[in-house]
């Protein structure tokens, strides 16, 4: 939905959520009359009052009257009163994923970053590329980028990046023609039956782009090969290994974990990259975004320029204080992978004693990756869970943080459980010590426990 069609009123039902405060920041960005509405107050909420939307807590039908459009997220049920007023006034809605994939329309490239680990500092790295090389991408990310301001821009209509995500097939809905897979792993248990089912999901996927497009996948991943083998447009491969197209080669690695490298497509150096930010999976994610900074002929010295100050997104792997000389960081990590990276990346940082404290993020979730999560915690001296975070589901009363507890415990793990954020700050202020590292870890609200602790103490960024 373009300015070009004239002002329209938007109603964004569960405004609040990353992705959806960015595409109401979009379409006010646009000219359009934006209005929304959220069970909870949040950051975002307030942001978008500030910029001139009108945001409302809570959800009446009064609220959709008069809009001309209508947003809602796959966690809004067809029983919430706007959804059920909106059809019963015969206003078009669209689900989320549905009114991105018809923004999508009209770019003559759509750079869509899938996978199940990675997609925001990836689709990130490739925004903030395009940007510094002068391209004018439009850009939606579920998710912060401080350099860009935001996770949103309105640019030109010749890219458009975005990240694509797997929950209930929603990335199928979109409209890519440079469709990028990171890896395939376990996830959202809730919507598919198993690993081969989500293979069969991404294969979906990039069956949608178009002959002339260009699939890039992770060339080390037996399933990402797999669908790119099947794919009916040209694929680009990317890894470490040697049967790929673009390599890392010549691997060295500072002492916190950051790498430095050089990059070769077809045997031929591209490029020599020393990152800033640390591990095996953000190097990953630099090959990928070069793959596509190379599709889309952007300056190769530029985009390496760029990867190498480039310091991540909101919420992975960030510092948020220095607290009784305790270093703080949080990260979005919500399932075994990602919390074992998280916490590698953590432990390579000078530190005295290493503390995670972690909010699991659903039940479903929880209950289907258990074993999983308890060899995802080996590596902190003392783990501290909180109360699950049940978002879209109501809790089934069959599973509980405190099981989590008792299981890593029988491991031999430093385990405690801290319902609240007060009870787990209370517990790292009365057992912390200076020299001590904290990382948290979800996908919820969590990092709300960074924001109180840096309000509540003496504390630097």
């Amino acid at each position: 939905m373009t300015s070009a069609e004239g002002k329209k009123r938007i109603h964004f039902i569960g405004a609040g959520g990353c992705s959806m405060s960015g595409l109401a920041l979009l379409m006010k960005n646009r000219g359009h009359i934006v209005t929304g509405s959220d069970r909870t107050k949040s950051h975002k909420t307030d942001m978008l009052n500030e910029i001139g939307a009108t945001i409302h807590i809570g959800h009446a039908v009064e609220q959709v009257r008069d809009a001309d459009f209508i947003v809602y997220t796959a966690a809004i049920s067809p029983d919430n009163p706007e959804r059920v007023e909106a059809q019963r006034l015969g206003i078009p809605s669209l689900e989320r994923a549905d009114f991105i994939g018809r923004l999508m329309e009209g770019y003559e490239n759509v750079i869509c970053v899938s996978g199940t680990h990675g997609k925001t500092t990836t689709t990130a790295m490739i925004a903030q590329m395009f940007v510094e090389a002068g391209a004018e991408p439009t850009v939606h990310i579920g998710g912060d980028l401080p350099a860009l301001g935001g996770g949103t821009i309105q640019g030109g209509q010749e890219f458009f990046i975005a990240e694509a995500c797997e929950f209930n097939g929603t990335f199928l809905k979109l409209k890519p023609t440079i469709p990028v897979i990171l890896n395939i792993d376990e996830d959202h248990l809730d919507c598919y039956k198993d690993l081969d089912d989500i293979e069969a999901a991404f294969a979906r996927f990039a069956a949608i782009t178009p002959a002339e497009g260009c699939a890039v996948g992770w060339g080390d991943d037996e399933r990402v090969r797999r669908v790119l083998q099947d794919a009916r447009c040209r694929t680009r491969t990317y890894g470490l290994e040697p049967h790929n197209e673009l390599r890392a080669v010549d691997i060295a690695y500072d002492a916190e974990g950051r790498a430095r490298f050089t990059v070769t497509l077809h045997g031929h150096q591209l490029a020599e990259l020393e990152l800033s930010v640390a591990g095996e999976h953000n190097m990953l994610n630099a090959l990928a975004a070069l793959a596509v900074a190379d599709l889309c002929e952007l300056s190769i010295s530029t985009a390496a320029q760029t990867l190498s100050h480039f310091t991540g997104a909101h919420r992975r792997f960030e510092q948020t204080s220095v607290t009784d000389g305790v270093r703080v960081f949080t990260d979005y990590g919500h399932n075994p992978a990602e919390i074992a990276n998280a916490l590698h990346i953590a432990s390579l940082q000078p530190h005295d004693r290493l503390w995670a404290v972690w909010q699991p993020h659903t039940y479903s979730r929880t209950k289907k990756l258990f074993g999983g999560f308890l060899t995802a915690f080996d590596v902190p001296d003392i783990v501290l869970v909180t109360d699950i975070c049940g978002a879209r589901e109501a809790d089934p009363g069959d599973i509980h943080s405190s099981m989590v507890v008792e299981a890593l415990r029988a491991r031999g793990i430093d385990a405690r459980l801290t319902p609240s954020f007060d009870d787990a700050e209370e517990h790292l202020r009365a057992n912390w010590r200076a020299g001590d590292v904290v990382v948290t870890l979800g996908c919820g609200d969590i990092d709300l426990l960074n924001e109180q602790i840096a309000e509540h103490g003496d504390s630097e960024k």
